[in-house]
């Protein structure tokens, strides 16, 4: 098919750029996951300790329903959040080898070659459909190397594979929306959170008979993990994803035909007829602005979300010393349900962190895109530029983490029936983590500064703090290990004592590698 030429060829291209990263995420995820295997049936050797720890709506609401007692069951129940992951990271491959590469104008140039309209969308979702199956035959290897039966192990591998393949899709669709990365992005990882939040709900409504079980049908996230690996193994249920799958291309092909290259279907909105930006920080403020508000709105409901659950959390873990001591790890130890807010306050720094970075690196599109060049020519300075940016890559998570906490604090408080005292509380929880998530931001400024070509480097630094994050909160982890992440020099509020020395340490290294980027990017050329 003529639409398709030149396909073989742009998978090459997509392998010789992805191939670092894209090896990179397959062994990592697999190397978490068999690990668990033995980290965690060591800890709960029996049937009993696994169901005791896993009952408990905040865990259900985190991970989603345990199917059955078996270290199988248990370990892919505890991996619950690793299917989310394949899904980000399959959304974000596809649109950065499709949306991105018309926005830069790369797309445009390989059509004036011998390829066809359609081999960009091919190729981006063989490569990412075809990491997926990687995945998949690795961990099924893996975790069947640990003595956990074989069918089970191919079963965990279709889940993981089934997620990748969905968000895939939902990717390849956001790209013909939106003439703007970031905006494609940003409607992906919506539906991403949406599914995810659906699963949780669902599943939490389910446990303690609700109404809302229903939600977790309705889920993407919530269909994958019904598989259940290690219980049932619904192999049908991959039949289905994969269905769904072509449903997705299937539209975002015939989306592809309905637009121009480089365009959308979503039309631009028109501005006024009047300039009305005056400003560098007004302009920023126009770029920021949607991506400001979607992560606030998406972290205040990460805040409703886990305040709600919390009281709950306590009842489980005051009777069983495992997991008291799996929760003082993750935590403060002054109290067990402050440990288990402090787990979750660190998991929403995380995630904030992605923000920051996201955030920083609309610098780096605007350069790509020719955009900053005009901006440049009037009377604003680099400084100008780039400081307009900055307000948002490190106010902009301080306002999100303030409204998680804020929600968090109101959640937790009603249903203790203490706002007043549980809400300055998460508030201080939650702005605790902000001298971490700006180191990861100054680094990102620091690789944008001196090597903008390698900025997508700057997402290594969450993805790094993710995966201790994950592996230290329910193992012990050799401390120089733990020490790689800024988020572990942080005070576990709420409950923990607070000791100014590392945060003054974090803010000054972000700001000394800040800086340093900042005088990078003063110093080097513009691309032409």
């Amino acid at each position: 098919m003529k639409s398709l030429a030149g396909t073989s060829g742009l998978i090459r291209l997509i392998l010789r750029r992805d191939r670092i990263v894209l090896p990179l995420w397959i062994i990592l995820l697999t190397a978490i996951s068999v690990s668990y295997v033995k980290q965690y049936g060591d800890l709960f050797p029996t049937p009993d300790s696994r169901v005791k720890y896993a009952s408990n709506a905040g865990f259900i609401t985190l991970y989603g329903e345990l199917s059955g007692s078996t270290l199988g069951e248990f370990v892919t129940w505890r991996l619950g959040f690793v299917p989310v992951m394949v899904g980000l990271i399959s959304l974000l491959t596809v649109i950065r080898h499709t949306r991105v590469e018309e926005e830069t104008g790369r797309r445009e140039l390989l059509g004036a070659t011998v390829v066809g309209r359609h081999a960009q969308l091919a190729a981006a979702l063989t490569s990412t459909l075809g990491a997926n199956v990687v995945l998949a035959v690795l961990l099924a290897l893996g975790m069947h190397s640990q003595n956990l039966p074989l069918a089970g192990s191919v079963a965990i591998g279709i889940e993981y594979a089934g997620a990748g393949f969905l968000f895939a899709g939902v990717g390849a669709v956001a790209a013909q929306l939106t003439a703007s990365s970031g905006t494609a992005r940003g409607i992906a990882i919506g539906v991403l959170g949406a599914a995810y939040v659906l699963r949780a709900a669902g599943d939490t409504s389910a446990h303690t008979n609700g109404p809302l079980a229903w939600l977790s049908y309705i889920s993407p996230i919530g269909w994958a993990q019904q598989i259940h690996p290690y219980a049932e193994n619904r192999w049908w249920l991959g039949l289905a994803i994969l269905a769904v799958t072509v449903l997705l291309v299937v539209v975002a092909v015939n989306l592809a035909v309905r637009r121009d290259v480089g365009a959308g279907l979503l039309p631009d909105r028109l501005g006024p007829a009047d300039g009305t930006i005056g400003s560098p920080l007004a302009l920023a403020w126009r770029l920021h602005r949607g991506l400001l508000v979607a992560w606030t709105a998406g972290f205040a409901l990460l805040g409703l979300l886990f305040g709600g659950v919390a009281k709950g959390v306590g009842d489980m873990m005051r009777d069983d010393p495992t997991i008291q001591e799996m929760f003082r790890r993750m935590g403060g130890a002054a109290g067990l349900i402050d440990s288990f807010l402090a787990g979750v306050m660190l998991l929403v720094g995380l995630i904030a962190s992605a923000y920051a970075v996201q955030a920083t690196l609309r610098m780096r599109v605007e350069e790509s895109s020719g955009r900053v060049e005009p901006v440049l020519a009037t009377a604003t300075s680099r400084w100008q530029w780039a400081a307009s940016h900055l307000v948002f890559s490190l106010l902009g998570p301080a306002v999100a983490l303030l409204a998680a906490g804020v929600t968090q604090g109101l959640a937790y408080g009603l249903a203790i029936g203490d706002v007043g005292g549980q809400l300055p509380r998460m508030i201080g929880a939650a702005l605790v983590q902000l001298p971490a998530v700006w180191v990861l931001a100054a680094f990102a400024i620091a690789i944008f500064g001196f090597v903008p070509q390698a900025s997508m480097v700057s997402w290594a630094g969450p993805a790094v703090c993710i995966v201790i994050g994950l592996v230290s909160a329910g193992v012990a982890t050799a401390p120089w290990i733990r020490d790689i992440s800024p988020f572990t020099h942080l005070p576990s509020l709420p409950g923990g004592p607070v000791s100014v020395g590392p945060l003054v340490v974090l803010l000054a290294i972000a700001l000394a590698v800040g800086l340093a980027g900042l005088v990078g990017l003063r110093r080097r050329d513009l691309p032409a």
